[in-house]
């Protein structure tokens, strides 16, 4: 098991959205916290995305709850690692516009799965697929270093960017087919990664103004 905790790609633009969104991530969160166990239960039923009766400000306001800090630290250390680069491929505006709408296909993808599930959906890690899948194929020889867990020893080295993104979409694809036609009461919602990095794939390659990085 790897676990990528920095890369060695330069940033260009200051990543004014990435900190902002990864902000807003963590004072929701403390919001949530500090409402107590049941008023937060009933926050994300309100604003959690639903399949079997989702509505347009859910799809939003989905992406910035989370079921706990474990789930918050996952997803704002990804975008810590990946998003500045991606927003500096894109620019402010554009990077903003395609985070929603990697948000809004993790859901759709979701949704697909299990139309009639009255399980809430919270978290930001469908629109952070679709970063991911950006970082890609905008950078796919950049070097990411990873901590690597064997046992009770780990290492560290580096790997190219397309090496540990591939790894971790393989990982997601693997475990959502696998869990087709079980009933599931709750867990990882694989379809949205699955879907988010699909929509962030197709939305970067149909991009004019996006040049493919060969580094």
């Amino acid at each position: 098991m790897f676990f990528p905790y920095k890369d060695d790609n330069p940033r260009i633009l200051v990543p004014y959205v990435t900190y902002g969104i990864i902000g807003l991530n963590v004072l929701v969160f403390l919001f949530q916290v500090g409402l107590g166990q049941q008023s937060n239960h009933k926050l994300i039923l309100l604003f959690g995305l639903i399949p079997a009766h989702w509505s347009l400000i859910s799809l939003f306001t989905s992406m910035f709850l989370h079921g706990g800090f474990a789930h918050l630290l996952g997803n704002m250390w990804f975008m810590w690692i990946f998003g500045d680069n991606v927003e500096s491929a894109l620019g402010h505006v554009r990077y903003l516009i395609f985070y929603f709408l990697c948000g809004i296909g993790a859901a759709v993808a979701q949704t697909a799965i299990n139309l009639d599930s009255m399980i809430p959906m919270i978290g930001a890690s469908g629109a952070i697929s679709g970063v991911l899948a950006a970082y890609m194929l905008q950078y796919p020889k950049a070097r990411v270093h990873v901590f690597m867990f064997l046992f009770i020893f780990f290492t560290t080295f580096r790997v190219p960017a397309f090496v540990v993104i591939g790894f971790w979409f393989l990982e997601q694809l693997t475990n959502g087919l696998g869990s087709l036609g079980l009933d599931i009461s709750g867990g990882v919602a694989w379809f949205a990664h699955i879907g988010g990095f699909i929509v962030g794939a197709v939305l970067l390659k149909l991009n004019p103004l996006i040049r493919i990085e060969k580094i």
